[in-house]
């Protein structure tokens, strides 16, 4: 590579999963002369780290989407600055709950070069541990910049002309000793936005929920403040959803809350039996929110008198830093659901110098090791195979968002039954290829047999039919303590890391 097209120095957005594979596989390239990896929160650890305290209120108004719930800051001129802290929620808080376990088996989420304490599904703390010993264990932990947030990604082009564009970050530090903001820029070759895509909750428009918010304040939240079953007591609680945190927190809260338990659900999850576990009262979704108090659902069907209203409808992926005018566009489609002109969930059309790993819903660590070795290679101009031509790309992501709209998926969700997970991942295997001859850059991992059967036979969640009552006992599946051993399944089966 020409020495002034050169990549020389990178940043990474985010300490956590993502981040922490990302800064491990650019240092093994021993090619680049700077690498920084700036972190909001206090230490690494991203989404694992477990805040014991939670604040309600924080929620977003129904409906609304990241760039109206969480804005980009106003700037100060004329950096570098001290100011007062900023007041504005940022949703940096994490979504974990005390009793939070993994869903996927420990072989296939971690990393190839070192597994988990202990497996197949483990306790919050052990990948919060994990990422944050990542660091170290690559000695890249050099390369954090804690307690600062990006507040600005902006692409500028040099004085020389000759030379490609860089990329201004503006940078934030909470100094909490003298409860003040620093603000200061720094310039980079590129970008890897490794951020996550758990932090900003999402509820849904309900005719009549704003209000209902307004005049109940604190009896409707989401799942991110939930943390522990006991301050629900006895109260009357309705859960919104039936994903993997519903399931979780239903099957939670019926040991506490006044039975039954209401559970709001859309269509069948793939935990569903033919009725609901006991103590737990499935009912449709909510048609609207009266301000008498009741909540009335789709069939006529009404509840007075909630206690609390629990939203478990996930999380939008939100990038307050990203300077659309700037850029001349924006990073994300909310409406379509995907990032715009990207390619191969990792790779951007009309930036070569930015990358984003951790994005898609797949064998969560594992995949974002492929996609941060391919990037190193990338940015290194050590890549096996080039990327495909712009209007190949561009073909890429039109026809990929023709078929999930056609099968009423979502665009960056990687489904493993159909084989896709591990087509993808041949994708950056074969982009990536090899290291140098000398031992430099990072190979990415095979997926053995052991790591395919575990996918495919070790369930977190027992098979719809097998309850721990025995009435609908099968011999499809074998219990072993807090997880199942199950006969390899065919369709939407596997669980997914989600929140």
């Amino acid at each position: 590579m020409d020495s002034e097209k050169r990549i020389k120095s990178v940043a990474i957005i985010g300490a956590g999963a993502a981040g922490a594979v990302t800064a491990a596989a650019f240092k093994a390239e021993n090619y680049f002369e700077r690498i920084q990896v700036f972190e909001r929160r206090e230490t690494a650890g991203g989404t694992w780290i477990y805040d014991a305290t939670s604040w309600p209120s924080a929620i977003p108004r129904p409906g609304s989407l990241p760039p109206e719930s969480d804005p980009p800051l106003n700037i100060p001129n004329n950096l570098p600055q001290i100011t007062p802290p900023a007041g504005q929620e940022r949703f940096s808080q994490t979504p974990i709950y005390n009793s939070l376990t993994t869903n996927v088996p420990d072989i296939a989420m971690c990393f190839s070069d070192a597994r988990f304490a202990y497996g197949p599904f483990v306790p919050h703390w052990i990948p919060r541990q994990y990422v944050e010993s990542y660091f170290a264990l690559h000695k890249t932990d050099s390369f954090l910049v804690l307690n600062t947030t990006v507040e600005s990604v902006a692409r500028f082009s040099p004085t020389l002309r000759s030379g490609p564009d860089k990329w201004k970050l503006t940078l934030r530090k909470r100094d909490s000793v003298r409860h003040v903001d620093i603000w200061w820029e720094e310039v980079f070759d590129a970008v890897v936005i490794a951020n996550g895509h758990y932090s900003v909750p999402y509820i849904p428009h309900v005719p009549g929920l704003e209000d209902f918010t307004r005049k109940f304040p604190g009896r409707v939240v989401h799942s991110k403040s939930y943390r522990v079953p006991i301050i629900y007591s006895s109260k009357k609680v309705l859960v919104i959803g039936n994903a993997t945190s519903g399931h979780d927190l239903a099957a939670e809260l019926v040991s506490y809350a006044r039975l039954p338990l209401y559970q709001s659900r859309r269509s069948k999850s793939r935990w569903d039996g033919d009725r609901p576990p006991r103590g737990i009262e499935w009912k449709p979704i909510v048609k609207k929110y009266e301000l008498n108090g009741r909540v009335v659902f789709d069939d006529d069907t009404y509840l007075d008198d909630v206690d609390t209203v629990i939203y478990c409808t996930g999380y939008k992926a939100s990038f307050p830093f990203w300077d659309a005018k700037t850029n001349g566009r924006p990073l994300y489609d909310y409406k379509s659901g995907k990032l715009i002109r990207g390619y191969w969930h990792t790779f951007f059309q009309d930036f070569p110098t930015l990358g984003i790993v951790g994005l898609p819903r797949s064998l969560t660590f594992r995949s974002f090791e492929y996609q941060a070795i391919a990037l190193a290679r990338l940015f290194s101009d050590r890549n096996s195979l080039p990327l495909p031509p712009l209007e190949e790309q561009e073909s890429w992501e039109r026809e990929r968002e023709e078929e999930t709209k056609r099968e009423r998926r979502k665009f960056h969700d990687i489904p493993w039954e159909s084989g896709e997970t591990m087509a993808w991942l041949e994708g950056l295997f074969r982009i990536a290829g090899l290291g140098t001859l000398k031992g430099e850059g990072r190979i990415p991992p095979v997926l053995g047999k052991d790591l395919i059967w575990a996918l495919e036979h070790l369930s977190k969640h027992p098979i719809p039919g097998k309850g721990k009552d025995g009435d609908q006992d099968s011999d499809n599946g074998k219990a072993e303590g807090d997880w199942v051993l199950v006969e390899r399944q065919e369709g939407p089966g596997l669980d997914s890391l989600d929140f």
